[in-house]
């Protein structure tokens, strides 16, 4: 009997890796088929070595350097919204028309319920309510995936875009507290100090979640390779001499062989853990 689908919802080239590599592996590894949305091509992201880029080719190459992460996952499907790239928070970017931010929720949400109703996944991972750090990309990706999620499965909603599908689980990806705070020891160990002042890693500090606040944490660890194989397609994200490549292999298992999430939908029984993102769905 074929194994249920897996959706990811994300918003730029990378975010995948950093927040389901290990998962998207894991699942396809067991046979389940797993989808990717991208809604940008981080079009307006860092360029870390000018030998590989320029920012008219930055999306066209972050297109590919997602499509190379998403073989080491074992992705079926990549799925682009083509929309642009919003920048950091009060940037210059945010303001281009084409922007992610800037797009009407409507016609988001329409895309994301064709896409839905097509593969008819069993479970949808996408960001948690904080983006993160709060990017705007995130945030809207967040947005609109949940309005999506809900819509796809009423008939009264969309009726274009074909039978309604209602997903069983819906799941945020989520960054623990002691995850940073076990960077900030592995960082110290390889000579990063400056990192522990960088102001996008204190918000993400802050406003990760307490461990007792998560609903599943999956060991990935035997997809580790394949996730630092996906890590290392992202080459315009991640220079040679990035604090991420200082790391021994080591220090790669203590800090990226679980992945954390929080179940949107439906609730949990108050204290009630999961195990497996499929766990007791047929």
């Amino acid at each position: 009997m074929p194994k249920p689908p897996l959706l990811l919802a994300y918003a730029h080239p990378d975010d995948e890796t950093f927040g389901s590599a290990g998962t998207a592996a894991h699942y396809a590894a067991l046979g389940h088929p797993v989808y990717l949305i991208c809604a940008t091509r981080g079009e307006v992201g860092q360029i870390s070595d000018p030998a590989l880029a320029t920012p008219e080719t930055l999306g066209a190459v972050r297109e590919a350097e997602l499509r190379c992460a998403a073989e080491a996952m074992g992705v079926e499907e990549v799925i682009f919204l083509d929309y642009r790239d919003s920048g950091m928070v009060d940037t210059a970017p945010n303001a281009d028309p084409r922007a992610f931010i800037n797009i009407p929720a409507e016609e988001v949400i329409t895309k994301l319920v064709g896409i839905i109703r097509r593969i008819r996944p069993a479970v949808i991972i996408t960001f948690d309510p904080t983006g993160g750090y709060g990017h705007p990309d995130h945030l809207a990706i967040y947005r609109h995936t949940l309005a999506a999620f809900h819509a796809a499965a009423n008939a009264t909603q969309f009726p274009a875009l074909g039978t309604p599908h209602q997903a069983s689980r819906l799941f945020f990806a989520a960054i623990t507290k002691s995850f940073f705070q076990a960077w900030g020891e592995e960082m110290q160990k390889v000579g990063v100090e400056a990192e522990q002042d960088d102001p996008i890693m204190e918000q993400m500090r802050q406003l990760g979640y307490e461990d007792d606040q998560i609903d599943l944490s999956l060991d990935v660890s035997e997809y580790l390779e394949r996730k630092w194989t996906a890590f290392q397609c992202h080459r315009t994200q991640f220079s040679a001499d990035d604090p991420m490549n200082r790391l021994d292999l080591a220090a790669r298992r203590r800090l990226f062989t679980v992945e954390h999430y929080l179940l949107a939908y439906p609730p949990l029984d108050l204290g009630a853990k999961l195990t497996d993102l499929f766990e007791g769905l047929s």
